[in-house]
């Protein structure tokens, strides 16, 4: 007897919840509609993702002339040397070689070429040894190509040290050739 009185007691409940889910919308009490009414599907529309700019590049077109300069600007322009010699190493040969080629294609270009040595020695011999470090420097643009009227040897010994100093370190940097372009 209880299962029959829980059975029905179930069937109502269904009963009732089928008919408040087919309730009708209309607003007239005096026709029952008995149709399921059907919803239109709810559409969201979602916003633009924002997509990030690519950075702008320029470009930048340069003139031959330019571009010869900034190649330039990037080769080795101090050149060192041993200990009482005007011998050039071999592996300033290609910098040096590329000095001479832009020289040859420009003409009006003038190089200063600034020879220097350590402190040891008497000022005559440094200064006469940092003109024969130059004009080996010279000779070498020169038999590459670049003109002899554009190139300028100054000596200034041991007047102009780039390292301060009393050993073998400081020295080493102080016997050199450095190229001063002027355009």
């Amino acid at each position: 007897m209880r299962v029959r009185n829980f059975s029905k007691v179930v069937a109502v409940a269904t009963t009732v919840v089928w008919m408040s889910g087919c309730s009708s919308t209309s607003t007239s009490t005096d026709s029952v509609d008995t149709a399921p009414v059907v919803q239109e599907p709810v559409v969201e529309v979602a916003k633009p993702i924002p997509v990030a700019k690519e950075p702008t590049v320029k470009t930048v077109v340069m003139s031959d002339e330019e571009m010869a300069k900034a190649a330039v600007a990037k080769l080795k322009t101090v050149f060192y040397f041993d200990f009482d010699k005007t011998v050039i190493h071999a592996d300033a040969f290609e910098d040096l070689s590329a000095h001479a080629k832009y020289l040859a294609s420009h003409p009006d270009t003038r190089l200063v070429l600034e020879g220097h040595a350590d402190e040891r020695g008497t000022r005559e011999y440094n200064m006469a040894l940092g003109e024969r470090r130059a004009k080996a420097v010279s000779r070498f643009l020169t038999v590459q190509g670049a003109g002899s009227n554009q190139i300028e040897v100054v000596s200034y010994g041991e007047e102009r040290p780039a390292m301060m100093g009393h050993d073998e370190g400081s020295w080493s940097q102080n016997r050199r050739v450095e190229l001063k372009y002027s355009h």
